[in-house]
């Protein structure tokens, strides 16, 4: 899993002012300084910055990364113990602590500073004997105190931003699951009294076309041309009222809430990244396909929303296709290769083909989320 946005910036800056840091030493240092060949500590710095860059794009906890973090640790010290005069190059631990709490665990992030205090003990000891004087122990006591505190300090802010960053995360996923509970919330309580109305009309008005219907049958045995004739008309516009009153239960019954609207209910509750609602005016969707696509368009808002620093744009396209009622999530973010259904993309998955249709998943170019599934309200 590639870092967040805002920790990839961090990670940028962090990157920019290593390769800085590095490239500085030779330019400050000369020869007699080196404890070690130079072509050795050039090569040492070579695989610090490519391990550095390595780890950084390794998924968290994974025993690659933290085999990485170890590496990039040890390379650290080669530096630092490498050239001892070279006093800006403890930099370089304060950086591989904070990037450390984005990599490993707290347990771990202790030991990387614990080395990385032990390595500038020992740099600052080799430094003050290659220049022949006298071990300063209260200097020496000073700044691994020092450089020990930004470690810690550098650590806790890192993991502050972290938090800060998650919290942000559960609360936009938060809103955008209120979002959709609140759309389908509303629909099943308009749903209750469409049911509720289409009930009373069927009871009141029904019955009461009924008996008229069977008294007016009654009065076509009684005599008279003229009382036959009325007794037609009044038969003939009974069986029309109540067949508006079976159409009217129908049409209340299968109605289903507007479609562009829900979407675009969900996709208001999204602040980032932006989310584009696109229906076709031929679409036409029961309550049932109302409720699937709400739900669809959740669990890719919800996708999008946990990697909202990479993703820019989230669309959702409605159409009509061969008789297919087709819905498509797209993001912009980073590919993200193999996608492992977790239990929102299997809860779409079934609730889709419960309703004759079927989903696709893919992560090569962003998140892409194709469901189809048949139309069962013609336009």
């Amino acid at each position: 899993m590639r870092r967040p946005g805002a920790e990839t910036v961090s990670g940028l800056t962090v990157l920019a002012v290593c390769f800085t840091v590095v490239l500085i030493v030779p330019l400050a240092v000369e020869s007699p300084a080196y404890l070690i060949p130079v072509w050795t500590w050039w090569v040492a710095a070579v695989c610090y910055l490519s391990v550095t860059v390595w780890v950084m794009m390794q998924p968290s906890g994974a025993r690659r990364t933290v085999a990485g973090v170890a590496a990039q640790t040890a390379l650290a010290g080669v530096l630092i113990i490498g050239v001892p005069g070279a006093g800006w190059l403890p930099i370089l631990l304060v950086f591989g602590a904070a990037l450390s709490t984005y990599l490993v665990s707290w347990r771990a992030t202790a030991v990387v500073i614990v080395v990385n205090t032990a390595v500038l003990v020992v740099g600052l000891v080799l430094g003050a004997r290659l220049r022949d004087s006298e071990v300063p122990v209260v200097e020496i006591v000073l700044s691994a105190g020092l450089y020990l505190l930004l470690q810690v300090a550098s650590a806790l802010v890192s993991a502050v931003l972290q938090r800060e960053q998650r919290l942000r995360t559960e609360l936009s996923v938060a809103h955008t699951d209120l979002a959709a509970a609140t759309v389908l919330r509303d629909e099943t309580s308009r749903a209750s009294e469409r049911l509720r109305i289409a009930r009373e009309l069927h009871d009141l008005l029904g019955h009461q076309l009924t008996v008229l219907t069977l008294e007016l049958e009654s009065a076509t045995h009684r005599t008279g041309a003229a009382q036959t004739e009325h007794v037609e008309r009044a038969r003939s516009m009974a069986r029309e009222l109540l067949g508006d009153v079976r159409t009217t239960v129908g049409e209340l019954r299968r109605r289903a809430p507007d479609l562009r609207e829900a979407l675009g209910a969900v996709a208001d509750a999204v602040p980032h990244p932006r989310v584009v609602v696109s229906v076709a005016d031929d679409v036409s969707a029961d309550e049932e396909q109302t409720a699937a696509l709400v739900r669809v368009a959740q669990e890719a808002a919800t996708n999008a929303v946990r990697h909202a620093e990479e993703v820019t744009q989230l669309t959702f396209e409605v159409g009509v296709a061969n008789g297919m009622l087709t819905f498509v999530a797209q993001d912009d973010g980073y590919g993200a290769g193999r996608v492992t259904p977790g239990n929102g993309l299997r809860g779409i998955v079934e609730r889709t083909e419960a309703l004759g249709g079927s989903v696709r998943y893919a992560g090569g170019r962003g998140f892409r989320l194709e469901v189809a599934m048949p139309q069962r309200v013609l336009s």
